[in-house]
């Protein structure tokens, strides 16, 4: 392939980009669609998603509505002037019609433009209106990076409403370098019904409901429904048009706190967590554009390096834990841990070669909070890492604690927590001075979400690590949980790293911009 030359041009913001792509689509390079019936026409249906951005590459993804030959090309322009051409990519019925790519071969902290026309491969020459969307590859020297995370989209029932899922449009409205989804991107176990009752007696409708999201996912096409419902979202696809997002996953791209051995209710009439699995696993990699291992093709966990300043190290706390327990086993056993000791001495070898000046450790799940599987009206196992006791590190909490005294034996500086989960949002500092286990370093966890889904919290602390809440924004007792969108309870954080200064600076949001609560760390030097 051709090299792409970096090129200087204006800040493209949000608004220009939306509304000139259309118009540059007219430009010479991929050839157009000819008058015809737009019925006779193939189209894509779920606009486009970029992710797993470094500095020489990035991953584009699309979906098209029949078997289609998707023809791409990227520039540094958004006029697509001297575009460069890649090779087409078939969107076949085995992926349910999505294709995803990686584009190689980039200039670093470049504006990447890229569009795509599909032509029916039952009748080649008819073509579809092109579509379009940019991302922005990772800097080779220091300068601002600012990125935002979350998670939690469509649960609890509170699917796409008139507004839309309007924190994805706050978000975007931040000229974000990429956003780190942390997990429950879709709730396959929670179906959508077209209206709710809320408390005061008005009525929440939601506008759109599929056919697969009126029941619980169990085969691999009401999967893949479950991650299409979402992108039917107008203001999530215009956010993934301009934003690159960098997704994790945790539970309910399965089924609420599963793991190895989980029995499900009645209203599976499939009863193997094992196949669910398997077949959201596969969905989840078809639906999004997370870059592809073929060691372990179902490979979650990864190192993204976004220039100088920030390594983000990705974590799955869900696919190899053992089963859900009351967490107190005294030694690391397979049965005791939640990231599985392959992912673990990767997380240890990878942080200590990190040359970048912040660690970003993206996890799932909170370290600190307890989180319960409620077995029934006596019995609460560990979902998440703390059990609960307050004492030394036991069950999962034992991996942590590995991670933790490797991060301090070998002085690995600046590390920080970013995680979702529990529905509200906080800011936790952990320190060994308060902690039951003390050979570590004092560092922050943050915490946001829901994107969109109920909200709900705050948890208790286990003082296991020491975590002292420094601030909390959550549902009051009399507000109750699992509050609708509507309410405002809906969150986000955005960090900004001074290409300058190094410092990171940390902002908790809401869904209408509002700034919560923020503050600035500066970056620890090696001595």
């Amino acid at each position: 392939m051709s090299k792409l030359v970096r090129v200087s041009s204006h800040p493209v913001t949000r608004r220009r980009f939306l509304s000139t792509s259309a118009g540059a689509a007219l430009a010479t390079g991929l050839a157009m669609p000819g008058l015809s019936r737009a019925s006779a026409r193939p189209a894509f249906t779920h606009g486009v998603q970029s992710g797993d951005v470094d500095a020489t590459s990035g991953m584009v993804w699309t979906r098209t509505d029949r078997p289609s030959r998707v023809m791409m090309e990227i520039s540094t322009t958004e006029s697509f002037a001297d575009p460069i051409r890649l090779p087409p990519v078939n969107a076949l019925p085995d992926t349910d019609l999505a294709i995803k790519r990686l584009v190689e071969g980039l200039p670093a902290d470049q504006q990447i433009f890229y569009r795509m026309v599909a032509a029916d491969l039952a009748d080649i020459n008819t073509l579809s209106e092109p579509v379009t969307g940019r991302f922005r590859t990772a800097p080779t020297t220091k300068r601002d990076v600012r990125f935002a995370w979350s998670g939690d989209t469509a649960g609890q029932g509170w699917g796409i409403d008139e507004t839309g899922m309007k924190t994805y449009a706050t978000m975007a409205g931040h000229e974000l370098d990429f956003f780190i989804h942390s997990g429950d991107t879709i709730y396959a176990d929670g179906p959508i019904e077209d209206e709710v009752v809320l408390a005061d007696g008005t009525t929440w409708k939601n506008v759109i409901v599929t056919d697969e999201k009126r029941k619980v996912a169990e085969t691999l096409d009401e999967y893949r429904g479950q991650w299409k419902y979402n992108l039917l979202d107008r203001n999530l696809q215009e956010m993934n048009a301009l934003v690159p997002t960098f997704f994790q996953w945790d539970d309910h791209e399965v089924v609420n706190n599963w793991s190895p051995g989980k029995i499900l209710d009645e209203r599976y009439t499939e009863k193997s967590i094992a196949l669910l699995s398997a077949r959201a696993g596969r969905a989840f990699h078809e639906m999004t554009p997370i870059r592809y291992f073929p060691a372990e093709p179902d490979r979650v966990y990864r190192k993204i390096a976004y220039g100088p300043l920030v390594d983000v190290f990705f974590l799955d706390l869900r696919s190899y834990r053992g089963a859900n327990s009351l967490g107190l086993q005294t030694e690391l056993t397979d049965d005791a841990r939640v990231l599985g000791a392959a992912q673990t001495a990767w997380l240890k070898r990878e942080l200590s070669a990190s040359k970048a000046t912040w660690k970003v450790i993206a996890c799932d799940m909170p370290i600190g909070l307890v989180v319960a599987d409620k077995i029934d009206d006596e019995t609460s196992y560990v979902e998440a890492v703390a059990n609960g006791d307050n004492g030394a590190a036991k069950g999962r909490e034992l991996e942590i604690a590995e991670i933790l005294r490797h991060i301090r034996d070998d002085a690995v500086m600046n590390t920080v927590w970013l995680t979702a989960d529990v529905h509200y949002t906080a800011a936790h500092h952990y320190d060994p001075s308060r902690a039951a286990f003390q050979e570590f370093l004092p560092f922050w966890e943050f915490v946001s979400g829901p994107l969109h889904a109920g909200t709900f919290g705050p948890n208790d602390l286990d003082m296991t690590f020491g975590p002292e809440v420094r601030f909390v924004k959550a549902p009051t007792a009399e507000q109750g949980p699992n509050l609708p969108p509507s309410m405002g309870l809906q969150f986000f954080g955005l960090v900004d790293i001074d290409g300058q200064t190094e410092q990171m600076t940390v902002r908790l949001m809401d869904r209408d911009d509002t700034e919560l609560w923020a503050i600035t760390l500066d970056p620890a030097r090696a001595t």
